[in-house]
């Protein structure tokens, strides 16, 4: 059996009731960290953020774990559900402390969408120019 750290003391009840479910069940498997992500689709390190309550963990990673564990994913998904409003919202950063997250600058959101049409609009003329190239030459 694992020796969990305390989970933050800014963690509300619902997320560390869902926390200390998971590591209950994590524990049940007998697997080490690396063991769980050679066998879900996450990270050994997202396992370590998500059991020590440092982030939430996503509806993905909770039905990973269920199905390893061979539990009920009902059951502890209704605890995700529960828990997903009330968890701190951010990064957590050093000793707990949320972190806000930066705002883009301003006309960032913009420039990505008009990034984005002048590439579709690239890609439209040159599979056109592949096509006319391509096609054979009517004569008359």
């Amino acid at each position: 059996m694992t020796r969990w750290q305390p989970l933050p003391d800014a963690l509300p009840r619902e997320a560390r009731h869902l926390v200390e479910q998971l590591r209950a069940l994590k524990d049940r498997t007998g697997l080490s960290l690396a063991e769980l992500a050679r066998r879900t689709a996450y990270s050994k390190s997202s396992w370590q953020r998500y059991l020590s309550g440092v982030k939430q963990p996503p509806r993905g990673a909770v039905q990973a774990l269920c199905r390893v564990a061979g539990a009920d994913h009902a059951r502890l998904l209704a605890v995700w559900e529960l828990a997903d409003p009330t968890w701190p919202r951010g990064a957590t950063g050093p000793a707990g402390q949320a972190v806000e997250f930066a705002t883009p600058p301003p006309g960032a959101e913009y420039r990505r969408w008009r990034a984005a049409a002048l590439v579709s609009f690239a890609v439209i003329v040159v599979l056109l120019a592949g096509l006319l190239w391509a096609l054979p030459t009517w004569s008359g």
